[in-house]
């Protein structure tokens, strides 16, 4: 084993070398998986505002059905005064 004091300033050059280009390797790795993800995540954001646009369409006419309550009233007063015209009809429909 060589001391370290004997290593030449060559041998140091080359160790920071390498240490640089495994240092630089890690860097270019980190930003391909970052570079995959912000794909992954712009490609998710498309789907989402697809869909979100496809929601809101849905979703538009949920203010119109607040006028729905009144007149399901009217169609059931419409209904019992239409089932009392009924009953004049056939009361004693039947009966000889």
């Amino acid at each position: 084993m060589t001391p370290l004091a004997a290593i030449s300033s060559n041998g140091y050059w080359t160790i920071s070398l390498a240490i640089g280009l495994v240092a630089a390797l890690i860097v270019a790795a980190l930003l391909l998986i970052l570079v995959r993800t912000v794909r992954s995540i712009n490609a998710s954001v498309d789907g989402l505002l697809e869909v979100a646009g496809k929601v809101g369409a849905n979703t538009a006419n949920i203010p119109q059905l607040e006028a729905t309550a009144p007149v399901l009233a009217m169609i059931v007063d419409e209904a019992v005064v239409q089932d009392g015209y009924m009953n004049a009809l056939t009361d004693g429909y039947g009966e000889i």
